[in-house]
């Protein structure tokens, strides 16, 4: 007994020290499994088709997914600094030169509209009060900036790492999985594989899920913009469907166009710019995302639903995945224990071990039977 809880302690030591070591690299490596195992199928496609190495394949989609996801990122980073560029130009005319009159439009907004347009032009008729209002917020702009500019680094830099361990997964994925289909069922026994099956199609659904609902995003943004009349339409689409991965992300490109229409007198299409965008992305966000991981891994939407939302807020992007994939376990394991049919033990598992074996010996001794005589 003593040697039996000595074995486990330093079991529990020695994944505790090796979950410490690889703790900086726990999302990489989340991002390389979800990017590896949902394009598995074009790997294994390549291989069969063009007749390639396994090493030349896995290069092969290493390369085409950098070009999918960081060549997005370099031309939304440029069109960001473009722009940062000229935002910073407008605010130093408008601290130099001072600002124009309120238009009309801007006192007819209920609720708020006379108060906007009193200081408005409390402010153009005053430029050092409009200089001392403004000053205070520059910096902490600046910072903000220079933090965001900071994470899309990161974000990149972290990708970088994901596509290289993905390249590895693609070259080991097969024996990868099997030991965890085996490790897994040695714990939980006969439910692994089904277990295994809901991680696959959760995955899976989450990934075209999140793709079509951002490429449908984008497609709606994209109409939007064009519509209204805001310039640069093409590249902020761009943008939009790249920040619609993340729940809500589309709201940082229709937010400030709305408002830009806005201020630049264009009340109608400002409005409904903020209408078509806020209604109509919105339930895309909220409900046609969830029904294609729902539709994917034949879950309940609601369990779908609350996995998306709870897991973006728990995890940020990665928890789209990682939520519904928890919840779907989590209902499996429920569902069966609801059902009566309660997870092996390992006492069971090398039992019924044992019986499979004792069986293929007695079919073997059968059959050379059968030969001798």
């Amino acid at each position: 007994m003593t040697e039996r809880l000595l074995i486990w302690v330093l079991l529990g030591t020695l994944i505790a020290g090796c979950l410490a070591v690889l703790q900086p690299f726990i999302a990489a490596i989340a991002w390389a499994a979800i990017l590896t195992f949902t394009t598995w199928p074009i790997f294994l496609w390549l291989r069969a088709r063009l007749h390639l190495s396994r090493g030349l394949a896995a290069l092969i989609m290493i390369v085409m997914m950098a070009l999918v996801i960081l060549l997005p990122l370099g031309l939304i980073a440029q069109s960001g600094l473009q722009n940062a560029a000229n935002i910073r130009r407008m605010i130093n005319e408008v601290l130099i030169f001072g600002l124009p009159p309120a238009p009309g439009w801007v006192a007819n907004v209920p609720l708020f509209g006379t108060t906007v347009s009193d200081l408005w032009n409390h402010w153009s008729a005053d430029l050092e009060s409009l200089r001392a209002a403004v000053h205070p917020y520059l910096g902490m702009a600046a910072k903000e900036g220079l933090h965001i500019l900071v994470l899309a680094t990161d974000g990149v830099v972290r990708m970088g790492l994901a596509l290289f361990i993905a390249f590895f997964f693609f070259l080991y994925g097969d024996g990868l999985a099997r030991h965890i289909g085996n490790i897994l069922f040695r714990i939980i026994g006969a439910q692994a594989d089904r277990l295994l099956g809901i991680v696959g199609a959760t995955v899976r659904g989450a990934v075209y899920g999140i793709l079509s609902t951002a490429l449908v995003q984008g497609l709606m943004l994209s109409l939007g913009l064009w519509v209204s009349g805001v310039p640069n339409a093409a590249p902020l689409a761009l943008a939009g469907t790249f920040f619609s991965l993340v729940p809500g992300g589309g709201a940082l490109i229709w937010v400030p166009a709305a408002i830009w229409l806005l201020s630049s007198g264009d009340t109608i299409s400002g409005l409904a710019l903020a209408a078509y965008c806020g209604i109509g992305i919105s339930i895309a966000d909220s409900f046609v995302r969830p029904w294609f991981i729902a539709r994917g891994a034949h879950l309940p939407f609601i369990l779908t639903l609350l996995g998306v939302l709870g897991g973006a807020l728990a995890f940020g992007i990665l928890g789209v995945f990682l939520g519904p994939v928890l919840l779907g376990v989590g209902f499996i394991l429920a569902e069966e224990f609801s059902r009566g049919a309660p997870i092996a033990s390992a006492t069971d598992i090398e039992a019924a071990s044992r019986r499979e074996a004792q069986a293929a010996a007695k079919t073997i001794a059968a059959l050379r039977r059968s030969r001798g005589s």
